[in-house]
């Protein structure tokens, strides 16, 4: 449906969901579920449990099963056993499906995780019910369509919609598969892992995973004069205000 509308409409819509679905995804379900690189009130921890539903919407991604793979793919980078890495995957979609199957049988209770992977992450039952529902799934994704069919100027805008269907898992997939292929070392870490600059910066940190592998609990990304992680002064700032209080670095 073709209105008067401004092309600007769309790209502002497309550019806050991709932001702030990946701020939750490195802030909430990387640092903090994974890492649990500060902590936060039973009020916060809720706040952005609910805000990252919010923002991944038809691709929530749990916060249980996330902290677990992701703890897994430290032990085991890029070996067998890593449950993303692109050295055990023919193209990106089948280390995607491959993911998509250990993340499942992690949230349906299908497999157990080793004793070291386990715990010290949120779990709010109820959310992950709503959120683990196909009719919440189908509504995040009638909005997506809806916003699209009333403000769309182009035909060619339509193409972004599978981002926003799966926009938690896609930006997963960049980081996983770009930041094992793609870039520098600053560090041997007996893996592939690598900084992708300066593309990092619209994965806010997350594609210094060369770094963040040699220091995993360190909430800073960037280690050289040149490199920057948006994402940590956000956390600075939260620490700051009383928010969320890290550890000392």
């Amino acid at each position: 449906m073709m209105l008067n509308f401004d092309p600007m409409i769309i790209l502002v819509f497309f550019l806050c969901h991709w932001f702030l679905s990946l701020f939750c995804q490195t802030f909430f379900l990387h640092r903090y579920s994974s890492h649990k690189m500060f902590t936060m009130s039973t009020f916060w921890e809720k706040t952005f449990y609910f805000f990252t539903f919010f923002t991944q919407g038809s691709s929530f991604l749990n916060p249980r099963a996330y902290a677990i793979m992701h703890r897994m793919h430290h032990t085991y980078s890029d070996t067998e056993k890593d449950p993303h890495s692109p050295y055990f995957a023919k193209d990106v979609w089948q280390m995607m499906v491959k993911t998509k199957r250990i993340y499942h049988d992690f949230v349906d209770h299908k497999t157990e995780p080793e004793d070291a992977f386990k715990g010290n992450y949120p779990i709010w039952p109820l959310m992950d019910k709503i959120s683990d529902s196909w009719i919440t799934r189908i509504l995040f994704g009638t909005l997506y369509v809806a916003i699209y069919y009333f403000f769309a100027t182009e035909w060619w805008m339509y193409a972004l919609l599978p981002i926003h269907f799966l926009i938690g898992p896609v930006q997963g997939a960049i980081v996983n598969w770009c930041g094992h292929k793609y870039g520098y070392q600053n560090y041997k870490n007996n893996d592939q892992s690598k900084n992708t600059f300066p593309v990092e910066i619209l994965l806010l940190g997350e594609l210094f995973q060369n770094n963040h592998h040699k220091s995993p609990n360190n909430p800073n990304f960037a280690r050289k004069w040149f490199e920057f992680d948006p994402t940590y002064p956000v956390m600075k700032l939260l620490n700051l205000i009383g928010i969320i209080k890290m550890r000392k670095e």
